[in-house]
């Protein structure tokens, strides 16, 4: 079977090594991988952002759509024929986040799912919504949950909320998608008015072009009436995080998701003492939250947004794309092409 594996840190690292098909254990379920996606934490496990703790050689991407083909013994939960997901931490299945569940992502501390076959644990993977396609699938396990658990699970979003969502990348879109889905009023930045336009179409209630206004957090308050945004769903790091502080009411809640502007950043502690604020870090979630998230995209027959599909071998052209962030939602691996 062929399998992309990075041989050490940077995307000219990556290549095609052939290996035998790997065959389940008790308790272990054979996939035939259909697709997979790319998410930004990938770009920066490949370029050798998590420094010494990086394992080479090591097969990239966490999220996947594959058959069961083959199971173990033991197997319970699925069988020969089902469609599933690949989840992100193989072993947080339910409950808050625990030093042995984080130890367990796909695609970092265990080898990733962009080979033509893989063996999991039952318990690492999940069915999912019948009306999705393969491609559509392969972008809920990391995305699509990161913004679920963001929002849902930890900031408890009901209807008639506002939140913000940065950028059109993977886990915005999916914000603005599960915030309408609950009857939230959604508020969108980008640089891009074309990005927003597109947002708009698919059901942004407010748009902010960051680069016309740096201080997006003003434009927050006059949206809401000086009330500030319940929620703000963080992707930019250390180059937005103050702005999102100003932004939320007292008493709002920012999920820091994301680090592209950087990690490290002075803060003045009263905007979260004064703001009476809560703010977390979200690491995607638990196969708990997964399901949870399943049946609600299942019950309103929602769609994940998919920019572009490359075709499996296409490496340095997938992150070359995801490098330049001109994508809007997610892209997608077929590993059929």
């Amino acid at each position: 079977m062929r399998v992309i594996e990075l041989a050490a840190a940077g995307v000219d690292s990556l290549r095609i090594v052939e290996k035998p098909t790997p065959k389940p254990a008790a308790g272990e379920v054979l996939l035939k991988m259909k697709a997979a996606s790319l998410n930004y934490r990938d770009l920066a496990s490949v370029r050798g952002a998590y420094g010494p703790s990086q394992r080479f050689p090591m097969v990239p991407l966490s999220d996947g759509c594959g058959e069961v083909v083959e199971v173990g013994a033991e197997v319970r939960r699925v069988k020969p024929g089902d469609r599933v997901a690949t989840l992100f931490f193989q072993n947080w299945i339910g409950g808050g986040p625990a030093l042995e569940a984080i130890s367990t992502a796909l695609g970092g501390t265990l080898d990733g799912v962009w080979q033509e076959y893989v063996v999991l644990s039952e318990n690492g993977v999940s069915k999912v919504p019948e009306h999705l396609g393969d491609f559509e699938v392969a972008t809920l396990p990391c995305a699509a949950l990161t913004a679920w658990r963001a929002l849902v699970v930890e900031g408890r979003l009901k209807a008639g909320d506002t939140i913000v969502a940065q950028g059109t990348g993977g886990v915005s879109i999916f914000a603005l998608q599960f915030a309408k889905l609950h009857g939230a009023q959604v508020i969108i930045t980008s640089s891009s008015d074309e990005k927003l336009a597109h947002a708009k179409r698919l059901g942004a209630d407010h748009l902010i072009n960051y680069k016309q206004r740096p201080e997006w957090a003003k434009a927050v308050k006059e949206i809401t009436g000086g009330r500030g945004a319940d929620q703000v769903v963080e992707v930019g790091g250390a180059g937005t995080v103050v702005e999102s502080l100003k932004a939320v009411r007292i008493g709002g809640h920012v999920s820091i998701i994301g680090a592209l502007t950087g990690l490290t950043k002075d803060i003045e502690i009263r905007l979260i003492l004064g703001g009476n604020l809560r703010v977390q870090g979200i690491t995607v979630g638990s196969r708990e939250s997964f399901e949870q998230m399943c049946r609600a995209i299942a019950l309103h027959k929602m769609k994940p947004v998919i920019d572009k599909v490359f075709p499996f071998a296409a490496t340095t052209d997938a992150f070359a794309y995801m490098a330049g962030q001109q994508h809007f939602g997610k892209i997608v691996i077929d590993f059929a092409a």
